[in-house]
């Protein structure tokens, strides 16, 4: 999943780097939409999948420290080891939804540019 989003960004920032006269925007707006979704919704998923895994974590570590045992001190570095990687993966997931948005933006913008300039040259 990282690849693919970083990769689609790039694309898109490619696209608003080059767009010439011929872009169609309307129809790339709404493959940007879709792709938009697609993340959003892995977005929340390992939102839901990350907060799951602190709140185990975080219930482990109060265990611990009434019950110390090796056993649960292992479980916490497991966990640890699992939380880490997942806040760091929705971390990106979230700071590429929130590019996508200002992408977004973007392509609206240079759409109307070329809605207003082509009314422009119809009179």
């Amino acid at each position: 999943m990282k690849k693919r989003i970083i990769y689609y960004m790039k694309n898109i920032d490619r696209l608003l780097a080059n767009a010439d006269d011929s872009t169609d925007w309307d129809e790339e707006i709404k493959k940007h939409l879709i792709q938009i979704g697609f993340f959003m919704h892995e977005r929340l998923i390992h939102l839901i999948v990350t907060v799951v895994f602190a709140m185990m974590t975080i219930i482990c570590i109060l265990y611990a420290i009434n019950n110390p045992t090796i056993g649960m001190l292992l479980l916490i570095v497991a966990f640890m080891v699992l939380l880490i990687p997942y806040i760091m993966h929705y971390y990106l997931l979230e700071n590429g939804v929130q590019k996508m948005y200002t992408q977004y933006d973007d392509m609206l913008e240079r759409k109307e540019r070329k809605e207003k300039a082509k009314s422009q040259n119809s009179f």
